[in-house]
């Protein structure tokens, strides 16, 4: 039996070249209770097309406007109805793996993640709090239950790393915990906004986010690591 239905949800814009591999990828999967829920960006290729022709398969999705990614994520998140969440680009793919991760969700306090393929690559492995803290996990690797959405909402803000800062609430919450399986769920598409553009207002209050969610030895060591490292840079421009 399923452990409950999950749903996956999709920004897009101007995804045409990518969506229907990407749906595609959903519609393989042997987990039975999975539902699509889209959010496209009034894109102005033929991505509403795709959309229409798969309708019948997508639990929801609309077309307009938005002021970002997750602005879009919000507004999906409104319209889904499974105990779980997942968000999947619309230049990924899921891969076998996930509906064996799917069969694992049990515990309504936990938040799961796996593994992605991204540039070719397994990332990331079981992660310590200190690489939480430092680097995040892949959006792409994470499902949560409904009840984060309940609780916490992406601080658009940081037009990149929202998830990151939400990731790094979600470890502080004493009723969360995170919980790791050892499964290649999705291909990350790695040419995505996320990969090719740096989040400044989250790169300036990240040390503060580190403080207030890991504590002040998690945050001493990243700070001695960013001087030992801006030290170094430092020397080899002097070089």
């Amino acid at each position: 039996m399923p452990n409950g239905k999950i749903s996956i949800v999709i920004v897009t814009y101007n995804a045409a070249e990518t969506l229907q591999k990407c749906l595609d990828s959903i519609y393989d999967q042997t987990y039975p209770a999975i539902e699509i829920v889209i959010i496209d960006g009034a894109s102005t290729d033929h991505t509403k097309a795709i959309l229409e022709a798969n309708t019948q398969h997508i639990a929801f999705w609309k077309s307009e406007k938005d002021t970002g990614i997750y602005d879009a994520m919000g507004k999906a998140l409104k319209h889904i109805t499974g105990q779980w969440v997942y968000f999947l680009g619309a230049d990924d793919e899921l891969l076998p793996a996930f509906s064996n991760f799917a069969i694992e969700l049990e515990d309504p306090t936990a938040i799961y993640y796996a593994n992605v393929m991204h540039n070719g690559v397994k990332r990331s492995g079981l992660v310590s709090d200190y690489y939480m803290a430092k680097v995040g996990i892949y959006h792409q690797a994470i499902i949560y239950p409904k009840t984060v959405f309940e609780k916490y909402q992406y601080n658009t803000k940081y037009k990149i790393a929202a998830d990151y800062a939400l990731n790094m609430q979600c470890f502080k919450d004493k009723d969360l915990h995170f919980v790791y399986h050892d499964l290649i769920i999705a291909n990350y598409n790695h040419t995505g906004i996320s990969a090719t553009v740096v989040d400044e207002p989250f790169e300036k209050d990240k040390s503060k986010l580190i403080l207030q969610n890991f504590g002040l030895k998690t945050w001493l060591r990243f700070m001695f690591r960013q001087i030992k490292s801006s030290f170094r840079k430092s020397k080899g421009d002097k070089n």
